[in-house]
């Protein structure tokens, strides 16, 4: 790692803390050369993935917009950070044991209400109005009745 400061590649980690959720850790470092202390991050870099569009596109998969949109669905719930992360790596680990390179949107959408319809049924009614694209009043009553079923064929809610 490269100091801020003098631009040395010596260094010695001080410190190192695995964040809440598990996908990070974050180290304190020294710089052997000047002496700065600075901290990095480390996560899991998920190479080459592509999400497939609903009109047939092809992306980069980008986590964060996943985060994002969660986040947003989850505004002002009790679900913390903590939560968050947890629910998003979920659902990228099953993503990934299903898919190799390339992620059809549609499951990403449909991973992200299988956990928090589990979570948040508010911040699940949120997710699902923009992903399934309510048009009218009675498919938000639809979805909100079919909370208190049983969703077919979803044997591990996680």
């Amino acid at each position: 790692m490269r100091c801020p400061k003098c631009t040395s590649i010596e260094d010695k980690v001080i410190d190192s803390r695995i964040s809440k959720d598990g996908s990070t850790i974050r180290r304190r470092r020294e710089c052997l050369e000047c002496g700065h202390r600075y901290s990095t991050t480390e996560g899991l870099v998920r190479d080459g993935v592509m999400v497939i569009k609903r009109d047939g596109r092809h992306e980069d998969f980008d986590r964060e917009k996943l985060i994002r949109s969660v986040r947003a669905a989850c505004h002002k719930r009790p679900v913390d950070a903590e939560q968050l992360g947890m629910l998003v790596e979920d659902v990228m680990d099953a993503l990934e044991a299903q898919f190799e390179k390339e992620i059809p949107s549609r499951a990403i959408g449909e991973g992200v209400m299988q956990r928090l319809r589990t979570v948040d049924q508010v911040a699940y009614v949120r997710f699902a109005s923009v992903y399934k694209e309510f048009r009218d009043v009675a498919e938000f009553v639809d979805e909100i009745s079919s909370l208190g079923k049983p969703k077919a064929g979803n044997a591990d809610p996680r």
